[in-house]
């Protein structure tokens, strides 16, 4: 590959979700033949500098804690590129350069990401030498094996883009809903966001079967009449709206029929993913929202959560902790008397009747996190039906409707 310059600290990692080793991907692919690494550069040497990798810290990219089985880095017309794609998620992000000589590499993903995590925050240099890539940071040197270019996948076509959004607003609608999304991969339909569009909204759904979280945000759609429904797997959203965060704005590329059919595509500084939608939808669920309630309860989210956490020191493994809501307290208890209690009060305001209820600590902390506010609040029909959980930017304010997350209870005996 080419000659390649670029600051410090800005070589970014990017790949779909693909945990293959360096010896696995190894043995996958037949090496490159001596005599060439590249069929750009048949026994040639290309070099490349660039910026290390954040020095320590994770890379950036829409599939943070996992790393590419293969990496294509391609340097041309002022930009190095990386990307990967393993079939179900493509990426690619690029980033500007000084091109002294143009080509392209591809190597381990993973190998590479974890040399960029450990190099000192100093210029970088690539160079291929018929098999082999050198990497070059200060004094440290790295050699890699290459693996063949030509055998290496085109990334699907993106979408059509159908509208965009604020980078933050996105990343906090992604963190805030896939929380609820399911685990099962078993479950395939609920391991996935329901992303829908509705002109200038679009709303954001994810469950697991014990809570609900739903989150509505405007937008600047393409085509004010756009109405689209689509389920993603929620953790290459999340990790997408991560990675997409230093950017203004995102693009949404939602496919209908022809090219990208099957697809969603997000865009934004400098970065592009694509990802293979899931089959099926999400139950109906507005239905399962009440808009009628019996308690409504108002705490502060702080001591709330510190409180929840201290009680579920005691809880076993699957058990609840206890809510007693009365006029001016909140009564947390775990624990039963065969063993360890715990019980402590916390200020509430509750309107309307006194309610004792139990949830999933775990299920209820998570919501707690994700409305993001300093005043929480629950409400409730009765306690075996499930309850809303809000937030409010104060005690007297009205509280977000953007944002909810409904929670089943737990049952308690007798």
């Amino acid at each position: 590959m080419g000659c390649v310059r670029l600051f410090p600290g800005v070589l970014p990692l990017t790949g779909a979700d693909d945990t293959e080793t360096d010896d696995e991907a190894r043995q996958s692919e037949a090496p490159a033949t001596a005599g060439g690494g590249n069929s750009e550069d048949p026994g040639g040497t290309r070099r490349t500098r660039g910026g290390s990798g954040l020095g320590g810290t994770q890379p950036p990219g829409p599939s943070a804690g996992a790393c590419p089985r293969r990496l294509l880095l391609k340097a041309e017309d002022g930009q190095l590129s990386l990307s990967s794609f393993d079939y179900e998620v493509s990426a690619r992000v690029s980033v500007e350069a000084e091109v002294e000589e143009e080509g392209t590499v591809l190597v381990s993903g993973r190998l590479l990401a974890d040399i960029c995590r450990a190099l000192p925050n100093r210029p970088v240099e690539i160079s291929t030498d018929g098999v082999r890539a050198t990497v070059v940071c200060g004094s440290s040197r790295f050699t890699l094996h290459t693996l063949p270019v030509e055998e290496y996948p085109a990334l699907p076509q993106m979408p059509t883009a159908t509208g965009t959004v604020p980078g933050e607003v996105f990343a906090s609608a992604a963190a805030q809903v896939a929380i609820a999304a399911g685990r099962d991969d078993t479950l395939p339909v609920l391991t996935g966001v329901r992303i829908e569009i509705e002109g200038d909204t679009v709303t954001l759904a994810s469950t697991d079967r014990y809570r609900f979280a739903v989150r509505e945000f405007l937008w600047k759609p393409e085509n004010p009449e756009a109405s689209a429904v689509a389920l993603v797997p929620a953790k290459t959203l999340l990790d997408t709206a991560k990675a997409l965060t230093s950017g203004d704005s995102v693009t949404l590329a939602l496919s209908g029929s022809g090219a990208g059919e099957g697809l969603i595509g997000f865009e934004g500084a400098g970065r592009r993913t694509t990802t293979r939608l899931l089959e099926g939808d999400l139950p109906k669920y507005r239905t399962l929202f009440p808009t009628e309630f019996n308690s409504v309860a108002v705490i502060e989210t702080a001591p709330f959560v510190e409180a929840v956490k201290r009680v579920a020191l005691v809880a076993e493994r699957n058990t609840p902790v206890r809510l007693s809501f009365e006029q001016g307290v909140l009564i947390l208890e775990a624990g039963s008397s065969d063993d360890a209690q715990a019980v402590e009060r916390v200020d509430a305001n509750l309107d309307g009747d006194d309610i004792s209820i139990a949830f999933n600590p775990t299920f209820l902390l998570d919501g707690l996190s994700a409305i993001d506010s300093p005043v929480a609040q629950l409400s409730f029909t009765t306690s075996t039906k499930p309850a809303l959980l809000s937030g409010k930017p104060a005690l007297d304010a009205e509280a977000d409707e953007a944002y909810k997350y409904l929670i089943m209870p737990v049952r308690l005996s007798g």
